[in-house]
């Protein structure tokens, strides 16, 4: 997809905050540190769209970013940040439910994962609320420059097992440093939208 426009919609921590439009919204999960405001910018060609941050956890909050006018990705708040209070994981915890429970307009949650580790047991619960939304079926696995090729099909093995992944279900690898996976990601994500990314 050829991104004309990307920016920054609505920052949100409750449901009044959100967009009142009916765009339609594909959102990204993840562990604070797997990547995902790098793979946002990459995905979208824009340098600084997401924040990247070498402290994990700083997204705070569900960031709505409108792409060429015709939808939206939204970041989720990172979880699994070990010097996070417990009441401010719960509180996360609550925001994140909140809109996966309520908001009309998602279409699908892209779960990431850090290719090289098995995945942990908060994305394993993650995953498992996403099928509980009806919302699940695709995961990324980041960070495969780390890895080699021949270690590639082992991990991404490791990963649809340990998510109990039925064989429809997608594993994507990518890469933020060599831009690599993300015509594939593009394809899945204009599949899950249809004809929005056309508007």
């Amino acid at each position: 997809m050829l991104v004309k426009k990307a920016e920054l919609a609505a920052v949100a921590v409750k449901k009044n905050q959100y967009p009142q439009d009916a765009l339609p919204e594909v959102a990204f999960a993840g562990r604070s540190n797997v990547g995902k405001s790098s793979l946002l910018n990459t995905l979208t060609n824009r340098r600084n769209l997401a924040r990247v941050s070498g402290s994990p956890g700083k997204t705070r909050t569900i960031n709505f970013f409108q792409i060429n006018d015709a939808f939206r990705i939204v970041d989720l708040p990172g979880y699994g940040y070990a010097k996070l209070s417990k009441s401010a994981t719960e509180h996360w915890g609550d925001m994140i439910e909140g809109y996966l429970s309520s908001r009309e307009n998602l279409r699908c949650v892209i779960l990431l994962v850090d290719i090289r580790h098995q995945p942990s047991a908060q994305d394993v619960q993650m995953y498992q609320w996403l099928q509980h939304y009806g919302l699940s079926g695709v995961v990324v696995a980041t960070k495969a420059d780390k890895i080699s090729r021949n270690q590639l099909r082992t991990q991404m093995n490791m990963i649809r097992r340990t998510l109990s992944m039925g064989e429809e279900d997608v594993v994507l690898p990518v890469s933020s440093l060599k831009k690599s996976g993300y015509e594939d990601l593009w394809s899945v994500i204009e599949q899950i939208i249809g004809d929005a990314s056309q508007a």
